[in-house]
């Protein structure tokens, strides 16, 4: 059976799925572009910022896959002093060099 799945698998070229989160940061200002720029590492897409004081409120969505190690990551950028929400969006297809990888 796994040897049939997995002929059919490369035959028929799939596409696999990652479950989306939409993610709300809020960041002391001085921190946002460390937090920008983790980000950007974990293929996320800023969706907005804010104004929120003197935080900043980003928006992003990002694969759960990416989102293991955030919240000591973004405590340890921030020092302690950001924090953030996360809630499922759907799901989006993975992008083809994260497939030929994950295949491999």
């Amino acid at each position: 059976a796994s040897g049939a799945f997995k002929e059919a698998f490369q035959n028929e070229n799939p596409h696999l799925l990652e479950q989306m989160y939409h993610v709300k940061i809020l960041c002391p200002d001085k921190c946002t572009g460390d937090v920008m720029g983790d980000l950007q590492t974990r293929r996320a897409m800023i969706s907005g910022m804010d104004s929120e004081g003197n935080y900043q409120k980003i928006m992003a969505e990002i694969p759960l896959a990416e989102m293991n190690d955030y919240g000591s990551t973004l405590r340890s950028l921030t020092g302690g002093r950001a924090k953030f929400a996360m809630k499922f969006n759907g799901y989006q297809l993975v992008p083809a060099n994260v497939q030929q990888d994950l295949v491999k």
